[in-house]
């Protein structure tokens, strides 16, 4: 599939769709050239009244960040005291959630480039996990948020070892997605390292894992560095105390992957979420890409601090409408999108986290089964 299939997420030029599968279906709605004018409206509000408190918020965030780091790590050379290793590691769990969710993922969409603030550069940032940034940056950037829920072309559907859609055939292999997806969530940031491996493919025997080498290379001096810093070095500066922190680590750790896998998971995969092959997409205009973007997108309800601590994400149906918003922005304008979507006709999903996740661990055990 090549890139003239789809249109490029951030442009806003629009072409008349030829007629396709996904154009046949009843549900679509009437005038996408309007729809898609309404949402690029939205849009460009933002852009034009982004200033001073879109920076005051970041910078909130990243000193937020930095104390909880800071104040976790310190608590954890103390952790003989069991209270001290308790709150160390949860605060040092909330810093790399905020690092990799509220900072990390949204200042590498190119959130906040418009400051001309070389640590806030989308294309130059990099993060406290496995995957090295440049590797995510095409993986989820650009083939996720062009490609969304594209069976075959966007990898995040199953992360090449999930079968997450019925448009995926079925094979034994296939039998094993709940222990794949409990592995994938205590080692998620292992799973989104390897995610440009493209697992599937090697399955397939269309690549050979020397054709990887490079990406190999670069996945492991990132993986080496994480675990020098997490698992010896600051473990050894703790002395006595090195078992301690090292489990503290550990813990912050598996905090953030199954934190950062089950808000990911929910944004995508619940109940109502759909799915798409490469022909359904063929020849969109701006306003079909939107369209797909709300189908294969679900939010999360919750208060303000449930927010931060996803990275807004939570707002996930608003972020894959405008993935180069701040971040924090999406709260503001979900009513206006939601509103849009109403007088088209445009389902628009949303539910607690309870039932968003028990419907995606229902779809992962149902389409272990070969007749779903």
């Amino acid at each position: 599939m090549t890139q003239s299939v789809l249109e490029h997420p951030r442009t806003e030029q629009s072409k008349k769709p030829e007629q396709s599968q996904v154009l046949k279906r009843a549900d679509l709605p009437v005038d996408l050239d309007a729809f898609g004018a309404e949402l690029d409206a939205l849009r460009r509000s933002v852009l034009n009244d982004l200033g001073e408190r879109d920076a005051d918020y970041i910078h909130r965030i990243i000193k937020a960040q930095r104390a909880l780091e800071v104040g976790g790590r310190a608590l954890l050379f103390f952790s003989i005291i069991p209270p001290a290793w308790l709150a160390g590691t949860a605060m040092l769990g909330l810093s790399k959630i905020l690092d990799n969710m509220e900072i990390g993922h949204n200042v590498m969409h190119g959130q906040y480039d418009w400051m001309n603030e070389p640590a806030l550069y989308g294309k130059h940032f990099e993060w406290d996990t496995a995957c090295p940034a440049d590797q995510w940056r095409h993986s989820h950037n650009y083939m996720h948020h062009t490609y969304t829920n594209i069976v075959g072309m966007d990898r995040d559907v199953g992360y090449g070892i999930l079968r997450m859609s019925e448009k995926q055939p079925w094979e034994p292999y296939y039998l094993g997605n709940p222990l794949y997806a409990f592995l994938l969530m205590v080692l998620f940031q292992y799973g989104v390292a390897v995610h440009e491996l493209e697992a599937e493919r090697l399955r397939a025997g269309e690549i050979k894992l020397t054709d990887k080498r490079e990406m190999l290379r670069e996945t492991w001096q990132k993986v080496r560095r994480q675990t020098l810093k997490d698992y010896v070095a600051f473990p050894l500066l703790a002395g006595p105390f090195a078992p301690l922190v090292f489990a503290g680590n550990m813990t912050a750790n598996l905090m953030r992957n199954v934190w950062a896998y089950m808000i990911i998971f929910c944004g995508h995969f619940p109940d109502g979420t759909q799915e798409f092959t490469v022909e359904e997409a063929e020849n969109e205009s701006r306003g079909m890409w939107y369209y797909r973007q709300i189908l294969g997108s679900a939010n999360l309800t919750g208060g303000k601090l449930f927010h931060i601590l996803t990275g807004n994400l939570s707002f996930q149906v608003e972020h894959h409408l405008f993935p180069d918003l701040p971040a924090h922005r999406y709260a503001e304008i979900a009513p206006q999108v939601r509103e849009i979507c109403e007088r088209y006709g445009v389902a628009y999903n949303a539910g607690p986290l309870r039932k968003q996740f028990g419907s995606v661990v229902r779809k992962i055990c149902r389409l272990a089964l070969p007749w779903t």
